[in-house]
């Protein structure tokens, strides 16, 4: 249902979510999942020009739905508040966090969500703010097919768009649009059986890492792939420089980073990011089971960098489940890893207790500095890396109760991890100051 006037909501409530597909240990994922999935990038963004960082979330209006609303807000670091949260777009009938939208901001300033669409029965959509840096109004640019949305804006070039279309299983495309208004003919760059990806841009060379799933069964995830391009799409190559033909049809084409389908392991990407000299680094949750339970352990939290010349692979640490998603940052010598590594209140559902993890030695070795959440009564999930991250907006996620229906909340914490805070739940003015969690 679109609507003329953009009405807010009375409140930060994220929209929970259950897969419905129950083993012996649990569901596959469910609990609080408004930050979900790691494959809408990005879902928030820091802007200099006016010191906010805006974000995007799937959301609800009352504590006992399971509506989804497609919402965009915004906090002012100079003022230390949040307004009332604006809904973008109502997914009616729909409760599915597959729909959640991601954020872009383009050279004038103008805020654009792309909402998901989910397979071919409910398109995607394209919404660009009716002014610069303002969350008050958007209007709708464009409807298609698109699920994933990864749109990345180039300075002097526009919009380069990575998202999936469901032709054969989940496969991957890009488009061009110099004005996000007229889009060139989408193209496809990958399609194996199905793919998860990941993008990220360092100056003009835009990255795609992804995985594929045999048979088109996304319970068989594996394989490690990677395709860069330096000139908007027109050129896709290999990371070492070899030209790619498109689409890429042979799961042993040159792209191929690690078969880890050889070595019977599952992948789950997590985040994609760049060293100090644009080399790419790869987190990823290496699992044995894409059910949930000690079947799939160990689950390895792993660093893939491209370093003179090869790959290089270092762990993290384990995890309990495989949808523990978390976000990578590059801090000159100093990496840092924001996420659900801890075991939570729901042992071995998705998401446990926030943590933060450093290595200064480019990934060979992990320290835990501190857990950022403990003690929770619900599970924390999808940690969130805005683009351009502020150190007092670091980090962005939800909680929920991953074995039953329960309120999720919305998280950011500092730079350090060692201050969090909540959004407010509920909202009788206009401006509300975020709370923080002792």
């Amino acid at each position: 249902m679109l609507r003329a006037q953009n009405p807010k909501a009375n409140g930060y409530k994220g929209i929970w979510f259950t897969l419905g597909q129950f083993s012996e240990y649990g569901d596959k994922y469910s609990g609080g999942l408004g930050t979900y999935t790691a494959n809408h990038i990005p879902m928030a963004i820091y802007s200099q020009e006016v010191k906010k960082t805006f974000f995007t979330y799937g959301g609800t209006t009352a504590k006992d739905e399971k509506h989804l609303l497609i919402m965009v807000s915004y906090y002012d670091h100079q003022k230390g508040i949040v307004p009332k949260p604006v809904i973008v777009y109502d997914k009616v009938g729909v409760n599915d966090p597959h729909d959640n939208a991601s954020i872009s901001l383009d050279n004038k300033g103008f805020l654009w969500v792309f909402v998901s669409g989910r397979n071919t029965t409910r398109p995607g959509f394209i919404f660009k703010s009716k002014s610069p840096y303002s969350i008050e109004s958007f209007e709708l640019i464009r409807e298609g097919e698109m699920t994933y949305p990864q749109p990345w804006w180039m300075d002097g070039k526009g919009f380069l768009y990575m998202f999936t279309k469901y032709t054969k299983g989940r496969e991957l495309y890009w488009s061009t649009s110099t004005d996000g208004k007229t889009w060139a003919p989408d193209q496809k760059l990958a399609g194996m059986g199905g793919h998860y990806q990941l993008t990220n841009v360092w100056k003009n060379k835009l990255i795609s890492v992804f995985n594929y799933h045999p048979g088109g069964d996304v319970n068989k995830r594996t394989n490690v792939y990677l395709a860069q391009t330096e000139d908007y799409g027109k050129t896709w190559k290999t990371i070492d420089g070899q030209i790619l033909k498109t689409p890429l049809s042979d799961t042993h084409c040159p792209a191929l980073v690690r078969n880890y389908e050889a070595e019977k392991k599952l992948v789950y990407l997590n985040d994609l990011n760049f060293d100090s000299e644009g080399n790419p680094i790869i987190l990823a949750v290496v699992s044995n089971d894409h059910a949930p339970g000690p079947k799939g352990d160990p689950r390895e939290w792993t660093i893939m960098h491209w370093k003179n010349g090869q790959w290089n692979y270092h762990k993290v640490c384990n995890s309990t489940h495989n949808y523990d998603m978390g976000s990578l940052y590059v801090e000159g010598n100093i990496w840092r890893i924001v996420g659900p590594t801890e075991a939570g209140p729901q042992k071995l559902g998705t998401g446990g207790e926030m943590a933060i993890w450093e290595s200064t030695d480019e990934g060979k070795t992990w320290t835990k500095p501190r857990n950022i959440t403990q003690k929770s009564e619900r599970n924390h999930s999808y940690a969130r890396r805005p683009l351009h991250a502020n150190k007092d907006f670091y980090a962005f996620w939800a909680d929920g109760n991953a074995d039953q229906f329960s309120e999720s909340k919305l998280y950011f914490c500092n730079h350090n991890g060692d201050q969090v805070w909540v959004l407010p739940y509920d909202m009788t003015s206009d401006f509300a100051k975020p709370e923080r969690v002792k």
